[in-house]
C-alpha cells in the first residue's frame, strides 16, 4: 500500500491553487444525479441553480479551504434533490467537483435543505474542504 504524507505548507499550496483556479467571481453550480469523473468532463443531472462567489473564492489554512460568504439565489432554475455541484471559473471552466448534504450530512458543501424547487431559495450553509495530510 503506498502512503503519502503531505505538510501543512504543502496542502495549504495545493487548496491555494485551487482557489487561484477558481478565480474572481466563480461560481458553483448544483446538479442532481450522479457527478461525472471529472471537472473536464460534461456536467450530469439537472442544473438546478446557481450561485456566484465573491472576488475572492476562499482562505487557506492549516490545510483547508473554506469558502468565503456566497450569496444566496432566491430563484432557483429548477426542482430536483442537490447531489453535487461543481465550482468553476467565471467563465465556466470546471474546477472542481465536490458531493453536496443537508447540514448533518458529510458533504464538502452543506446546505440547510437539498431539496430545491423552481423558484425557490438556493443556499449554502457551509463549504470547506479539508486536503489530506
Amino acid at each position: 500500500m503506498a502512503v503519502i504524507r503531505l505538510s501543512n505548507t504543502s496542502r495549504n499550496a495545493r487548496l491555494t491553487a485551487l482557489v487561484t483556479a477558481i478565480g474572481a467571481n466563480g461560481l458553483v453550480r448544483f446538479y442532481t444525479g450522479s457527478m461525472p469523473a471529472s471537472p473536464d468532463t460534461a456536467a450530469t443531472g439537472t442544473l438546478l441553480g446557481t450561485l456566484t462567489a465573491s472576488a475572492t473564492f476562499g482562505t487557506v489554512s492549516n490545510g483547508v479551504m473554506t469558502a468565503n460568504p456566497i450569496a444566496n439565489d432566491e430563484s432557483a432554475d429548477a426542482d430536483g434533490i442537490v447531489a453535487w455541484a461543481r465550482i468553476s471559473t467565471s467563465g465556466g471552466t470546471g474546477v472542481i467537483d465536490v458531493d453536496v448534504s443537508n447540514t448533518a450530512g458529510s458533504g464538502i458543501i452543506k446546505m440547510n435543505t437539498t431539496n430545491i424547487y423552481a423558484g425557490g431559495p438556493l443556499q449554502i450553509s457551509s463549504f470547506s474542504l479539508t486536503e489530506p495530510a
